[in-house]
Order: structure tokens, then sequence, then C-alpha cells
């Protein structure tokens, strides 16, 4: 197969699809990699690190979209690359296609075949493709929630450790999976009190046991997140629903009532945010104040530590990577119920349960019966 890496667009975002261990893997299992000049500069691999394991180095996107039969990528396609896709293309790559309609309907009137990392899942009913980036995102929630708490930009001037004689800082962290949990090492190593909410007992359990009682886990109810949400000094969102919108836990009316200065890091935003207030910033304007609350809401933050995310990402795709390749979409899709999971788009029609119902699109479930 001939595989497409191009350089990614995203403002800020430095990752790249494939690092040179993994474009070698898929030369040695006998496929053809095309990669953009300067795709991986951002994560400091150069074009001849490429080149040594293989790769074929090209000088635009649009040489990469023509040439390859699948196309690799980290963050969705951004409009101009949408309109590169064909017809028959294989997509692989992070979509969040339910709060994002346009994308969608490019995707669709591409004919392509779309692939979104965050549904693939596992044997556990877990989301493999999903997780480290939810591990980096979720350490990275407490860097940028203490930014965020920084006087000069707007917050309440509050180190979240403390100091010997002054409290620390409340966290409240709504939705215990990968991101909250991580979130909460972050936070318990900062000193920080912290407050997980959760709907799912067994999570709940398990977070307890974790953290031997240092975390608060409380069940997950609109009173007991209007009750921590108002004595937070930062709430980081965590929610999660695979594929579908995250739905609006922290409401306006919150919002309204909370500490002046208190900060908000909403790691859902990549699915619609679960703070009603939230919208999508980036690395280069990540916060903005409603109600005297800052909030930070950055769609791709582990782009901000290219390196980490990248390598991280690929330990995680390349299996996925080269069964696709191998074997092809049709054969590797009906053979594996978890990477058939991932398939969100089928040349013009919409395979994915919760993105049809988020985009109010016929859900089609049989394509490749």
């Amino acid at each position: 197969m001939k595989i497409g890496i191009p350089k990614e667009i995203k403002v800020h975002e430095y990752r790249v699809g494939m690092v040179p261990a993994s474009v070698k893997e898929a030369v040695l299992h006998g496929h053809t990699v095309y990669v953009e000049t300067l795709a991986g500069v951002g994560i400091g691999c150069s074009d001849e690190d490429y080149i040594a394991v293989g790769a074929q180095i090209v000088s635009s996107a649009q040489a990469v979209f023509e040439q390859a039969d699948m196309i690799v990528k980290v963050k969705e396609p951004q409009s101009s690359e949408r309109m590169l896709l064909r017809k028959g293309q294989l997509l692989f790559a992070y979509l969040h296609l339910a709060p994002d309609r346009e994308q969608t309907e490019d995707l669709i009137n591409s004919g392509a075949v779309c692939i979104a990392y965050e549904t693939v899942t596992d044997d556990n009913g877990q989301l493999p493709l999903l997780a480290p980036m939810s591990e980096v995102a979720g350490r990275m929630s407490l860097q940028a929630g203490a930014f965020a708490l920084e006087k000069s930009r707007g917050g309440r001037g509050i180190l979240l450790a403390g100091v010997a004689g002054v409290a620390p800082a409340n966290v409240v962290i709504i939705g215990g999976g990968v991101v909250g949990m991580n979130a909460a090492q972050m936070a318990v190593g900062l000193r920080a009190n912290v407050v997980i909410i959760d709907r799912n007992l067994e999570v709940l359990r398990q977070l307890d046991r974790l953290f031997s009682g240092v975390v608060t886990c409380i069940y997950s109810t609109n009173d007991a997140i209007e009750k921590y949400v108002l004595a937070a000094d930062l709430v980081i969102g965590c929610v999660l629903v695979a594929g579908a919108k995250a739905p609006k836990l922290v409401t306006k009316e919150m919002i309204q009532r909370m500490k002046s200065g208190a900060a908000i890091v909403d790691v859902a935003i990549d699915q619609g945010g679960c703070i009603e207030t939230s919208h999508p910033t980036t690395h280069d304007n990540p916060t903005y104040i409603v109600d005297n609350v800052v909030h930070y809401c950055v769609a791709n933050m582990p782009g901000a530590v290219a390196r980490t995310s990248t390598f991280a990402l690929n330990n995680a795709t390349l299996p996925y990577i080269l069964q696709l390749a191998d074997l092809g979409y049709k054969t590797a899709l009906t053979t594996n119920k978890h990477l058939l999971n991932g398939l969100n788009i089928y040349q013009g029609q919409v395979t994915n349960y919760s993105v049809a119902q988020a985009l109010g699109y016929p859900y089609i479930s049989s394509v490749l019966a």
C-alpha cells in the first residue's frame, strides 16, 4: 500500500502521523511511504531521518494526497486538506465529528473511507488510540490550570500547591476516566485538594483505592456538580461519551456563581466541551474570560508537547496502520470488530451511530456486509 504522511497544518500543531521508526516498520512490510517535506520537524525528525528508513519525501500535501492510498494524520483534516481527499481513499486520524458539521459534510462529499482514532475499541471496551493522548491531556490540564489561575491571566492568583501556612487550591475533576485519573495524579502530586466526580461507582471505587483516600471521590449528580464547582478554584472537564458530543454538565448559571478568578480547563472541547460556556481556542490564544472565570479550551492540547505526544500516539496506532496496509481496509475492517468501530464515514455514508445522532444523518451499519 502507498501510505501518505502530510505535514499537520492546524494552528500550533507540531505532531506527525508517523515517526521514522514507524515508517521503517511499514517499509519492511513492503509498503511505500510518502512524507511531506518538513512533516517531522516539529518533533525533531528531519527529512533525512525519514529518508534513512526508506521514506520518499515529497514537496507538498497535494503530492502526498495524490499518491497515497491511505493518509495517516494526527488531527482532523483542515478544509484545504479535505478538498484533496478522493473517493475510496483511506483516512486514519483523530476526527471528532459529532460537534463538527462542516468537516463531516466535507468528508461525506469526498467519498473517502474515514476511520477515527477516537472510536477504535479494544477487548476491554476501552479506546486504545485515544488513551495515550488522554494521558497527555490529563497531565497537561494541571499545567494549563496553573497558568490560567495566575493573576496576569485573569485568575485568582492562587498557587495550586499553596505554601506552608497557606491552603492549596481546590481542584474539581469531572470525569474519572483516563484524562481524569491522570489529571488527579498531577493534582495530588502538586498537593492540591482534589475531588473527582463520576457517575460510575466502580470507577469511583477504583480511584479511591488508587489514591488511598487522598482524593475525594463523589458520585455525579447535578447537585454534587453544582456544590463542588462553586467551591472550586480550578475545574477540569474530562467527560467522554465515545464518538458523541460531550454533555454540558457545568451550566452558565454555575459559571456566574463561581469564585471570581476561578479557572476551567475543558479537556472535552474536542467533542464540543462539557462546560456550557466553552468554545475551542488555540495555543496562540488559549484563554478567555466569561463572568470572571478563566476558560482554557485548547482543542489540541497534546500538540504543545509534540514529541512526547507523537511517540506515545505512534506506539498505539502502528499495529492498526500495519493491519490496514497489510490486509487492505476491507479485510482489516471485516476481520477486526474493534477497528470497524473506528469507521465513521464510508464513501458518503455515516457509519458511526453517535455521529449520525448528533448531526441528524442516517446511520448505516452494514456498509461492508
